[in-house]
């Protein structure tokens, strides 16, 4: 083992952890003053739940073992046979426990961008059941089809360096099943939503950008070359996003937005995820700069014709974003940069990588969907999916959980 390896690891694993309070932040300030709480609340429970679910039994079932490509054992529960020593099997320079808790903070992250897609109208319970299932119906087996031992879209083929398919297309995916069944807020087409805590969301995007650089260059799992390349790929596409989000704000409304800078970096990151590590510096621009207009107009179809209220854009950013950077690898990647890729991109005069990286995104999909209403019949058995509209009028900080951001004495609390 290594020690600059494993220090490098674990400054990137707390880097990851970091990205779930700033989402909490991201998605607490695009919200009304009446649902902060409950915002901020459904990124903080799953904190808690994700890491008791991952070391009980999650790590063992996406890492452990190998069943027909799609899921592991429990050969691992409570981490039983890991000693604090041991090196495991998908990073021998580090020690086992640290790649764990690397993977870790990727299954605390993931099931919590599903929430901004429901804001103002899901019940906490409902809200609850659902993220305990849906971590073991499509994530586990996902981040093992993946990244596992044999998984079933790695021996395809298919690439995906810090979580294009394991995180961002499915919760995407799912988040706008779920916003789909659980139908549009009340008055919907006729109130105009207010961003209500600008630096709130400037903040979390911060955050966000900073343990991205875990996010992605961790993903390398050593302090070497690629994890330098994975680290500047993510900062050229960031920074690309924010900057064609901002002509995107000039040209539409002829000024530019912090809002609109923060979800333009935001995309940009989620775009680069999957092809961090593959593809070459000057795609990281082309990556970058091309996925907020096509976010952009997603959104305005989503929204506009379809009248779908995917709340804070989960599926634009993480879905659309995902499936982007996914078809973009599938393009731009290089064996020469990372010899996990089997084949150069499509750019470079080879189909094969571009294919597998579409049936890995179409399988993605499928599994999301699936997976997703399969956890929302479950839940129905035990309550409501939603709010009643008292409720939702009040606001699900007072209604669900008897607190208010912002308590006042003037009855302006909506």
């Amino acid at each position: 083992m290594n020690t600059g390896d494993t220090a490098f690891m674990m400054i990137c694993t707390a880097l990851v952890f970091f990205m779930t309070p700033g989402l909490a932040f991201f998605y607490g300030g695009l919200v009304r003053r009446k649902n902060v709480v409950n915002t901020m609340l459904a990124c903080t429970f799953i904190m808690g739940l994700s890491v008791v679910m991952w070391i009980l039994f999650g790590y063992s079932l996406s890492f452990g073992g190998n069943h027909a490509g799609i899921i592991g054992d429990f050969r691992w529960f409570g981490l039983n046979g890991i000693g604090m020593g041991d090196a495991g099997p998908y990073a021998p320079t580090i020690p086992h426990f640290v790649y764990i808790a690397f993977q870790m903070m990727f299954a605390m992250i993931t099931p919590a961008l599903i929430t901004g897609s429901l804001v103002g109208r899901v019940k906490f319970k409902a809200l609850f059941i659902f993220i305990l299932l849906w971590s073991i119906v499509v994530y586990y087996p996902m981040a093992h089809m993946v990244w596992g031992d044999g998984g079933l879209l790695a021996e395809l083929g298919s690439v995906d360096f810090a979580g294009g398919n394991v995180v961002h297309i499915s919760s995407g995916v799912s988040a706008l099943v779920f916003a789909i069944i659980l139908g549009r807020r009340k008055g919907y087409e006729h109130t105009a939503y207010r961003v209500h805590n600008i630096p709130f969301v400037a903040l979390g995007a911060f955050i966000l950008w900073f343990g991205w650089f875990g996010f992605n260059a961790g993903s390398a799992l050593a302090a070497d070359g690629l994890a330098a390349h994975a680290f500047l790929t993510s900062a050229v596409s960031s920074a690309s996003a924010m900057l064609s989000w901002m002509l995107i704000d000039v040209v539409k409304d002829k000024k530019p937005t912090l809002v609109g800078a923060s979800t333009g970096l935001v995309v940009g990151l989620v775009a680069i995820t999957p092809g961090a590590g593959f593809v070459p510096m000057w795609s990281a621009f082309i990556i970058g700069a091309l996925v907020s207009p096509i976010y952009s107009f997603t959104i305005s179809i989503l929204k506009g014709k379809l009248k779908i209220d995917d709340a804070l854009d989960a599926f634009g950013c993480h879905g659309i974003g995902g499936i982007w950077g996914g078809i973009a690898t599938g393009i731009f990647g290089k064996h020469s940069i990372n010899n996990v890729a089997k084949w150069d991109g499509l750019v470079f005069g080879d189909y094969r990588l571009f294919v597998a990286q579409i049936i890995g995104i179409v399988v993605t999909i499928a599994v999301a969907i699936v997976g997703t209403l399969v956890c929302l019949a479950i839940v129905r058995i035990f309550t409501e999916l939603r709010v009643d509209e008292k409720e939702e009028k009040i606001g699900l900080d007072i209604s669900e959980h008897g607190e208010s951001a912002y308590p006042t004495f003037n009855g302006l609390d909506s």
